[in-house]
């Protein structure tokens, strides 16, 4: 993982353009010379529509439109979130708000559970629940079709059915969760009307129509739906910001 996560961050300088032997301890010099101190990659706080994690007087304001459900957006959370947070997060130059986009009723029940509790471990719950798609997502589609209308359905029965069924409680509770708190969420139906709002209001605002999608500064990035899209926009942004 350590590996992998150093590889991804170096990826990120050579696209700026930063030779490949810099030094990784100092990942803010791949943008400008004046790196700042701090270390605010796990700062994390509740937002009207998500969850905000960064500095907050970050210079650059990103946000992330994922969908847990959306193979293309655990690949970016496994290839540009590691990057994000050596080279731009943990300098506390960017600040990234991860807002749910619901597809379907198991990215609903999905979602309630990566919400659940304090707001300060959102990223564990984040990571751990979309790092995880493959293996949870690969027993919903092998599940019968009667199971899988089940929890496309959305309702309470259906998210309790698919949070249980698919080990998704099992694993957040394994990690030091209360199963109580888990459970309340998931049948939270107010939660889940909220969720479904703001994610019509982000369709409306922002034109999000796929996922992974992106905004920077206040304004969705057009066709750019992968980390290999979005690092030139993040280098353009942060090497305008250095001038």
């Amino acid at each position: 993982m350590r590996k992998s996560l150093l590889l991804a961050a170096a990826g990120l300088m050579l696209a700026t353009g930063v030779a490949a032997a810099q030094d990784l301890s100092r990942p803010g010099s791949s943008f400008d010379s004046k790196p700042r101190p701090g270390n605010w990659q796990n700062a994390t706080a509740r937002t009207e529509r998500g969850h905000v994690i960064g500095n907050p007087d970050a210079e650059m304001r990103l946000v992330e439109f994922i969908s847990y459900t959306c193979p293309h957006c655990a690949d970016f959370a496994a290839r540009g979130e590691p990057a994000l947070d050596i080279v731009l997060l943990a300098p506390g130059k960017l600040t990234v708000e991860v807002r749910p986009v619901i597809r379907n009723g198991l990215d609903l029940a999905v979602t309630l559970l990566a919400n659940c509790g304090d707001p300060a471990q959102f990223k564990t719950r984040h990571r751990a629940l979309i790092l995880s798609q493959a293996d949870w997502l690969g027993k919903a589609r092998a599940a019968p079709q009667s199971q899988q209308a089940i929890w496309q359905r959305g309702d309470k029965a259906g998210r309790q059915n698919a949070a249980s069924a698919l080990g998704l409680t099992d694993m957040l509770a394994a990690k030091g969760q209360s199963r109580a708190e888990l459970d309340a969420c998931v049948a939270d139906d107010a939660a889940a009307k909220a969720l479904l709002q703001n994610d019509e209001a982000d369709a409306k605002e922002f034109g999000v129509s796929s996922t992974p999608s992106f905004a920077m500064d206040g304004k969705l990035l057009a066709e750019v739906h992968s980390w290999e899209g979005l690092y030139p926009v993040l280098r353009e942004r942060s090497m305008a910001g250095a001038n």
